[in-house]
């Protein structure tokens, strides 16, 4: 996840891939080992369950051809440099980083392991042995935002989120426009937490958001405190990252799930077979990287049905959450940030730094 907002800006080298010489092949007589390093503990949800349930998929596909080592609730900064260091060491061939925060360590390891592969989850430089992957985010934001805006009898959403970077920018603005393609006037209510994962802290920013009447709630935060407080309070949520109906069966409205499987997949078997090269991915509803699943058992049949049709035009091409097709799109302080008849490009969705119109809140605190 990102932690930087000044690195998460740096858009240009986003795009630009950088290739390997001679990629290596793997010993076909032994099993590749892969391992994964994740920021929190691996909980029955959230991001990095999600992360692990990739992890699982990779390793049921590819069988013995595949070992896994996992290193759970690494912290960002010195102590990631050196876990990842002790892993290149121990002979692993693939290390898959899962948070912003784990790209500069992984970077620096790299020069020292240059047989190493790494794969940065969420960062954007790359070297030869360096890959980046991402997912389109706010392309689920906007779809539940259509379902929250159905669901929704205040017209007001809350909306817990950890920094203001390009990435939570993009959820919270692609989410305000579903919720206002369905209600025009419908306000989304924003809280930052300056930090990824403080489960109190996600709840008492939950609970604050209802006292102001939110009876919808989003989040870009690592563990389930939203959901949480939204049963205990009768009002509804969208779950991320994976589905939450565990615990929140009343208020789950529906979960926007990142789906990691088939990359991982990918990548593990590239690596065996010597195909592997550094490049970006930067996957979304088309590609089966962002999908919306999981809908909550007070979710009428027919809200169902109209956010999947859209999720299925979306998958086509026919629904660009930044395109601005009857009017100006306008910034929460009157300014035109996407003109009639246009749409952004995927540098200026990656820049973003501006909050949508209908959004209460600022760039910070």
């Amino acid at each position: 996840m990102y932690k930087n907002l000044a690195a998460a800006l740096a858009v240009a080298c986003f795009f630009a891939p950088v290739f390997s010489q001679t990629p290596a092949k793997a010993d076909a007589d032994k099993p590749l080992s892969a391992a994964f390093v994740y920021v929190t503990p691996v909980f029955d949800a959230g991001w990095t369950h999600q992360h692990d349930a990739g992890r699982k998929a990779a390793q049921a596909a590819l069988g013995p051809q595949l070992k896994t080592t996992v290193v759970a609730d690494v912290a960002e900064g010195p102590d990631a440099e050196r876990v990842l260091r002790d892993l290149a060491r121990n002979g692993h061939q693939l290390i898959f980083t899962t948070s912003f925060g784990y790209m500069e360590p992984a970077l620096r390891v790299a020069r020292d392991f240059p047989d190493v592969k790494f794969e940065s989850i969420t960062g954007y430089k790359r070297t030869a042995n360096v890959a980046t992957a991402n997912a389109r985010y706010y392309e689920g934001r906007y779809l539940s935002g259509i379902a929250a805006a159905r669901m929704s009898k205040s017209g007001v959403a809350g909306y817990v989120a950890g920094f203001p970077i390009p990435e939570v920018l993009q959820g919270i603005n692609a989410f305000t426009l579903g919720m206002r393609s369905v209600n025009p006037n419908a306000q989304v209510k924003v809280i930052w937490l300056d930090t990824w994962f403080d489960p109190a802290k996600e709840r008492d920013a939950a609970i604050t958001l209802m006292n102001q009447n939110a009876d919808v709630l989003a989040f870009h935060s690592a563990s389930n405190a939203v959901m949480v407080a939204a049963q205990e309070r009768g009002k509804f949520a969208i779950a991320y990252h994976s589905d939450m109906r565990q615990v929140a069966p009343d208020a789950q409205i529906l979960a926007v799930t990142h789906q990691w499987g088939d990359y991982y997949t990918r990548r593990a078997r590239a690596v065996r077979d010597g195909s592997w090269t550094s490049g970006d991915v930067w996957g979304g509803v088309k590609d089966g990287m962002i999908r919306l699943e999981a809908f909550g058992r007070k979710v009428p049949a027919a809200v169902q049905k109209e956010v999947l049709a859209q999720q299925q035009l979306m998958a086509q091409g026919r629904i660009q959450p930044f395109a601005a097709a009857k009017a100006d799109v306008r910034d929460n302080a009157g300014h035109v940030v996407i003109a009639k008849g246009s749409q952004l490009s995927d540098a200026q969705i990656l820049d973003m730094k501006w909050l949508v119109e209908g959004v209460q809140g600022t760039l910070g605190r």
